[in-house]
C-alpha cells in the first residue's frame, strides 16, 4: 500500500511558457510528482483550473497536505480517499497532478506500468490522431483558417509506424504548403502545427494530395455569436442550418473521416443531425461534453455524438475520466484521448489513454512536449511484446 507522507506543489511553465502546476508527493515507497496541461480553447462547462488561482490551489495543498498522512492507498478506487479530501478546495488541473501523482507511486510500490492499475487493458493500441494543421484559437496569426486542427489519421501497426507517417506528411504538407501559400513562412502555432492564411477548403486541398485519413477539429464555438457562425476567412455568416450543409459539403467533397465539435457547444440537436447524416464518419464532442458524465449522457440520450474526447484536466477526477470511459464503451461511443494546447513533459496521459482503451490517441505530430507522449506509446507497445 502506498502512505502519502507529504504534499507541494509549484508552478512550472507548459509549451506557450505560461504557468501550470506540478504536484509532488512523498510517500513510503519514495518522492513521485506530475503537472497538468493547460488548454486554451476551453468549453464553458469545464471545471475550473483552479480554485482561484494557481498560488491559491499550491498554499492549499501545503494546509491540506497533514490530511493524507492518515490515508493509504491501494487500488485505483482509493483515489475517492484524495477527492473527498480536495472537493471543493482546488480546481481541476491540481487535483489531476495530484492523482497522477499518485498513481505513479502506486505503480511503484506494486511493481507495475500506471496503465495496469487503470484497468485490463485489450491490449490495442490507440489510433493516432495528429495535429499537422493549425487555426482558430491556437493559432496568433491575423489571417488563418477558422478551423482550430487539421488532423491526419494513419492505422498503421506498430504505433511506431503511425508516428513516422505523420511526421514524413507533415514534411511534405509544409512544401505543399510554401508552393500554395506565398504568404507561408514555416512558423508553427501552440501545439507545433503549421500555421497558414489558408481557408479550410484550401487547407483541405492541400491535405488531400497525402493521401492519409482526414479530420478536422472545428471548435465552432469559438466564433459562434448570437446564433451566428462568424466565419472571417472569408467573412461570412452561417446560421446552424447553413453550417450544416456546409459542413456536408466538406465531409462528401473531401472524405472527412472525423468531424470534432461541428457546432456550439450547447446544440446537441446539430450534432444529432449531422450524426444522423453521417453515421459512418466520426462526430466528435469536446466543448460539448468536457469529459463530464452527465453531458456524455445527455449527448447519449440525443444521439448527438459517435466519438468523445477525453482529457483528463477538463475534470480533474480520475475517477469520473474512467466512469464517462465506461459509459462512453458500453454506448458505443469512440474514445479519444487528447493533449491540450499549452503541454508539459508529463507523459502519463498515454497511460491513461491505453489502461482506459481509447481508441483514439488525438496529439501534435511534432514538439518534444507532444513527442513526449508519443515515446510513451511506443514504450508500452514494445514492452506488450517482451
Amino acid at each position: 500500500m502506498v502512505v502519502i507522507r507529504g504534499v507541494s506543489a509549484k508552478s512550472i511553465l507548459d509549451s506557450r511558457r505560461e504557468k501550470t502546476i506540478q504536484v509532488s508527493i512523498k510517500t513510503n515507497v519514495g518522492d513521485f510528482s506530475a503537472s497538468a496541461p493547460n488548454g486554451k480553447s476551453k468549453g464553458k462547462h469545464e471545471k475550473k483550473s483552479y480554485k482561484k488561482d494557481i498560488e491559491g490551489d499550491i498554499k492549499t495543498l501545503k494546509s491540506l497536505g497533514d490530511y493524507f498522512s492518515e490515508e493509504t492507498i491501494e487500488k485505483f478506487k482509493d483515489l475517492r480517499r484524495v477527492e473527498d479530501i480536495m472537493e471543493g478546495h482546488v480546481g481541476a488541473n491540481t487535483l489531476f497532478a495530484l492523482e497522477s501523482a499518485v498513481l505513479k507511486a502506486m505503480a511503484k510500490e506494486q511493481g507495475k506500468q500506471v496503465w495496469e492499475l487503470v484497468g485490463k487493458s485489450q491490449m490495442k493500441m490507440p489510433r493516432l490522431v495528429g495535429n499537422c494543421i493549425g487555426g482558430g484559437k491556437h493559432s496568433n496569426i491575423k489571417k488563418k483558417p477558422d478551423f482550430q486542427e487539421f488532423l491526419l489519421i494513419p492505422e498503421l501497426k506498430p504505433i511506431k509506424d503511425s508516428i513516422k507517417k505523420n511526421k514524413d506528411a507533415k514534411k511534405a504538407v509544409e512544401m505543399m504548403l510554401k508552393y500554395n501559400n506565398s504568404k507561408f513562412k514555416g512558423e508553427k502555432n501552440d501545439e507545433d502545427a503549421w500555421m497558414t492564411s489558408l481557408n479550410e477548403k484550401e487547407v483541405l486541398e492541400v491535405l488531400k494530395k497525402i493521401n492519409l485519413p482526414l479530420g478536422v477539429d472545428i471548435a465552432a464555438s469559438g466564433f459562434f455569436k448570437r446564433k451566428i457562425y462568424h466565419y472571417k476567412n472569408p467573412m461570412l455568416k452561417r446560421t446552424s442550418e447553413e453550417q450544416i450543409k456546409y459542413l456536408t459539403n466538406l465531409i462528401e467533397n473531401f472524405n472527412l473521416f472525423y468531424i470534432e465539435d461541428p457546432f456550439q457547444e450547447n446544440d446537441f440537436e446539430s450534432f444529432s443531425k449531422l450524426l444522423k447524416k453521417f453515421p459512418e464518419r466520426l462526430i466528435v464532442g469536446d466543448d460539448l461534453t468536457v469529459t463530464n458524465h452527465k453531458l456524455l449522457l445527455k449527448a447519449i440520450e440525443k444521439k448527438s455524438i459517435n466519438g468523445i474526447i477525453v482529457k483528463p484536466n477538463q475534470c480533474g477526477s480520475l475517477l469520473e475520466v474512467k466512469q464517462v470511459c465506461e459509459t462512453a464503451r458500453e454506448n458505443g461511443i469512440k474514445i479519444i484521448f487528447s493533449h491540450r494546447s499549452g503541454e508539459t513533459n508529463e507523459n502519463i496521459l498515454a497511460d491513461l489513454a491505453f489502461g482506459f482503451k481509447a481508441d483514439f490517441f488525438k496529439c501534435g505530430i511534432t514538439g518534444k512536449e507532444r513527442e513526449a507522449k508519443l515515446k510513451r506509446l511506443v514504450e508500452i507497445e514494445r514492452g506488450l511484446k517482451d
